[in-house]
């Protein structure tokens, strides 16, 4: 089965997050999550996409980002998120989130931010893109944006994960949002490493998501004022 066929079946199942009445709760003896996720077996060759459109802006050829492992298989843009937390510390408070159409291509590739935040989307190429949102919970939009209309605004209400984007003049293009509803959630950077602080002692099952890998879930147990030290295991199927 090819990785894309694998994330239109990830979109599919896994389109609409839990929504929980969340609740702020005083406590002072959380606990940590700290790990990293890395690739079992050897990762597949990553694409090269050919470019015919719009060249001189685009450049002639792609490395496809839809999976990338380091030399020591550690996986980037990895979504990390407690499951079916009920209660905890304060959720942040919604923010603005930049989504940069550069040199045709969308940065960052996977956003992770509080429901009811804006994202900022900023055509930074002077050429037309447009941007074209899948999703349940939010209303999907399709904006095109020439290269006059530099910057658009589009606040995303409801927790939902994950959300499609792309640009259909560039079909290469695309990039994924993640709207949550509790705050207990990382994304991996380069190393495959993620973080996620002042949790509530007790029982979870921790959930990471992959665009083309999929989902996985494993039992933790945060214990009080300790780091519990996780490595998540992700695989092509």
């Amino acid at each position: 089965m090819t990785r894309h066929v694998l994330a239109a079946i990830t979109m599919l199942v896994g389109s609409v997050a839990p929504c929980l009445a969340y609740e702020a709760i005083p406590f002072q003896d959380g606990g940590a999550i700290r790990g990293r996720v890395r690739y079992v077996g050897e990762p597949p060759r990553p694409a090269v996409i050919s470019i015919t459109k719009d060249p001189e802006v685009c450049g002639h050829e792609k490395v496809a980002g839809d999976l990338l492992v380091s030399p020591r298989k550690a996986i980037r843009n990895v979504v990390v998120r407690l499951r079916d937390v009920p209660r905890g510390k304060p959720m942040p408070k919604p923010r603005t989130v930049r989504l940069r159409q550069k040199a045709c291509e969308y940065v960052p590739r996977v956003a992770v931010f509080p429901a009811g935040s804006r994202v900022r989307i900023e055509n930074l190429d002077e050429i037309l893109h447009n941007t074209n949102t899948r999703s349940e919970r939010n209303r999907p939009f399709t904006l095109a944006q020439p290269g006059f209309r530099r910057v658009f605004d589009k606040r995303i209400d409801e927790p939902e994960m994950p959300i499609r984007i792309r640009c259909d003049v560039h079909s290469w293009m695309a990039a994924w949002w993640i709207a949550q509803e509790h705050p207990y959630y990382a994304l991996t950077d380069e190393d495959g490493v993620f973080a996620i602080e002042d949790v509530p002692p007790g029982s979870y099952t921790i959930e990471a998501w992959h665009e083309t890998l999929g989902t996985i879930t494993q039992a933790v147990t945060v214990a009080p004022h300790a780091a519990l030290d996780v490595t998540l295991h992700m695989t092509s199927r």
